[in-house]
């Protein structure tokens, strides 16, 4: 049900709902001369400065991937040396994956990610294929592993000796993804400032991990560092495999194009937080592989359970209980960026019609995309319920960089089609082109490698979305809308939202 301005009055007869609440009509205006504070249109607000920009893209990027478990790099890199060349090397792509989403963030300046760009380039279809599976499976599944994470740290403490109970770890990333959607429903700001502050403990941790490696290398703990190439033999697959797994700890670095409505002056922060953040992140990256390395050998890291945790107990002890703790701040505040970008890429394709359109409604007490955010949350504990999902997201994460590759494909073709556009940012086409060719790359490499069914039940999935594209938007039965008017209405009261407007 379409509804008009927040600022009318709730008329029985036209579902229009009033500011002052639901089914209540609105007082008559006052009949005094004082000046009232101009209204807000109901539509997102940029309230994301540069510092919250870069703690965005920061604090998604670094979750639990490089303090429990950066072995797989090791497993398939086959060696410590081409270990840190790929973290190195993961940087470098997701840098110059980023610019490419720089130029596309300042042409196109509309929140959703990919979504608006591949709309642009390759129309209607191949924008929804992407929504479809991202909203349905890589977003909500993301969350709730990242949950998880949070969940089995936060209890570890209780539970002495042995493994959390499953009940206990569900319960609590559940509790979890409720909190953080109840945060970013709202406020934005809020949701900004619990990022900044999380943001902030996990540097912290990242500077005390490097500063002791530094300590250590400066005292002679350089062994396991000498003869780096020796025993590598890593095949051709088995590279892609190892930057599929690094990529993976890098992932979120296009974070920051999910929210470009929201964002204060985009076109200068929008680049200048990606230039900033995604190195501040490699670098990082490499610093702690190299710091583990100090006091762990090869094998002694890959019979880790949890690196930073054993690289803790052998360097900070007593204090090596803070590693644990700020795992738990560190997977906190990259589930509440996960969540903050979800609902963003939600809101848009239900305002473009690709998903139900009371996803792209707006709360008309906080300006946030309420129902979109509770979408996500929803979805996210669903999730959580399997035993295992890591499983699931490993064989959907192929599906990511197909995106990834068609996004920095869509700005060649908009270089030959869209010259119109101006482009406050325009990186080399070479840039492009080398994103494109990495990406097909790291969608075949894993396939070759390791041929599974699962790949064939990830793509069967991806492309069973055509079959809704074609029955409920291209066709639009009445019968479905029928069925989604009185239910959309009900909701639209319930939650207090309206579909988004701009100032006149």
């Amino acid at each position: 049900m379409e509804v008009g301005s927040v600022r009318k009055r709730r008329d029985n007869q036209n579902g229009i709902i009033g500011h002052e609440g639901v089914g209540v009509s609105c007082p008559p205006p006052p009949t005094t001369t004082t000046k009232q504070p101009p209204e807000k249109a109901t539509a997102l607000q940029d309230d994301v400065g540069l510092l919250s920009g870069i703690c965005l893209i920061v604090g998604t990027m670094i979750g639990s991937g490089i303090f429990i478990s950066p072995k797989a790099v090791l497993v398939y890199s086959g060696a410590v040396g081409p270990c840190l060349l790929v973290w190195a090397a993961c940087g470098v792509l997701a840098t110059l994956g980023a610019l490419c989403y720089a130029e596309l963030g300042t042409m196109i300046a509309k929140s959703g990610g990919e979504y608006p760009y591949l709309m642009e380039a390759f129309g209607s279809i191949m924008a929804y294929l992407y929504s479809w599976t991202t909203v349905m499976v890589l977003k909500p599944s993301s969350f709730a592993i990242i949950s998880l994470s949070f969940a089995e740290y936060a209890s570890a403490p209780f539970y002495p000796g042995c493994s959390p109970p499953k009940l206990v770890t569900k319960s609590l990333s559940a509790a979890a993804i409720f909190l953080i959607v109840l945060v970013n429903c709202f406020s934005v700001k809020l949701a900004n400032y619990v990022q900044n502050v999380f943001t902030a403990a996990k540097l912290l941790i990242i500077v005390m991990i490097v500063g002791a490696g530094i300590v250590l290398l400066i005292q002679g703990n350089t062994q396991n560092l000498s003869n780096a190439f020796e025993g590598s033999a890593a095949s051709f697959g088995a590279i892609g495999l190892a930057f599929y797994n690094g990529l993976w700890a890098y992932d979120g670095w296009n974070q920051l194009n999910f929210i470009t409505e929201e964002l204060k002056d985009p076109y200068r922060n929008l680049p200048l937080a990606i230039l900033i953040g995604i190195p501040l992140v490699s670098v990082c990256y490499v610093l702690v592989n190299i710091s583990y390395f100090t006091v762990m050998s090869a094998t002694e890291l890959l019979q880790s359970p949890a690196v930073a945790v054993t690289f803790g107990d052998r360097v900070f002890y007593p204090l090596s209980w803070m590693v644990p703790l700020f795992v738990v701040f560190s997977t906190f505040g990259s589930a509440n960026g996960s969540c903050f970008t979800a609902g963003r890429l939600t809101y848009v394709a239900g305002r473009e019609g690709h998903m139900i359109k009371i996803l792209s409604y707006i709360s008309v007490r906080y300006y946030t995309p309420a129902p979109a955010l509770l979408f996500n949350g929803l979805m996210a504990i669903c999730y959580i319920i399997p035993s295992d999902i890591n499983t699931l997201i490993n064989y959907f994460s192929f599906a990511q960089w197909v995106f990834y590759g068609l996004t920095a494909l869509a700005l060649i073709v908009m270089r030959v089609t869209r010259k119109e556009l101006h482009r406050p940012v325009k990186v080399p086409i070479v840039v492009a082109v080398l994103v494109v060719v990495i990406s097909c790359y790291l969608v075949l490499a894993p396939i070759i490698e390791k041929p599974e069914w699962e790949y064939l039940y990830c793509a069967s999935f991806i492309f069973s979305g055509l079959l809704v594209y074609y029955l409920f938007i291209h066709h639009k039965f009445s019968w479905a809308n029928k069925i989604m008017t009185p239910i959309t209405m009900h909701l639209q009261l319930l939650m207090e939202v309206v579909p988004p407007e701009k100032l006149q």
